[in-house]
């Protein structure tokens, strides 16, 4: 059994069964753990289950969750592609830490072959920018924070 938890591991399966007459054993590997995988033994024999060590590696610490931003958003109100500049080479309407009116230009939205104006809808200071130049936004999506 030792031999088939080594093969399992160097393979990186996920799980293995082998059935005899009046037996059968079940692997699986679902990660990380402490302890290594389990192996339940069934059937005519009557062993508990038995843990197999694994090679120890480090257990990677949950990345803790990224902090909200800050803000109120400013959404997509169409699909299409954005675009944080009047054109290729340009200074983008906004940058992080910039001060805006409401109703001033943030971004431009190609949709249908036609560039939309996308405005703030409330004045402050952008605190974040989500969308990336060139990508595809859907209604709803965020493009910056301000706050």
């Amino acid at each position: 059994m030792t031999e088939l938890a080594r093969l399992m591991d160097e393979f990186g399966l996920v799980e293995a069964r082998l059935e005899g007459d009046d037996w059968s054993i079940e692997f699986s590997k679902l990660g990380p753990q402490p302890e290594g995988p389990v192996v339940v033994a069934s059937g005519a024999m009557s062993a508990s289950p038995l843990t197999v060590a694994s090679p120890s590696a480090p257990i990677p610490k949950p990345a803790a969750p990224p902090a909200a931003p800050q803000g109120t958003p400013i959404s997509s109100p169409m699909p299409g592609i954005y675009y944080s500049a009047p054109g290729p080479g340009q200074d983008p309407f906004v940058k992080v830490g910039d001060t805006v009116q409401a109703g001033q230009v943030i971004g431009l939205i190609e949709a249908m072959k036609v560039y939309n104006e996308i405005t703030a809808t409330l004045s402050g200071t952008v605190t974040k920018i989500v969308a990336e130049n060139g990508s595809v936004l859907n209604p709803g999506d965020p493009i910056l924070f301000i706050g």
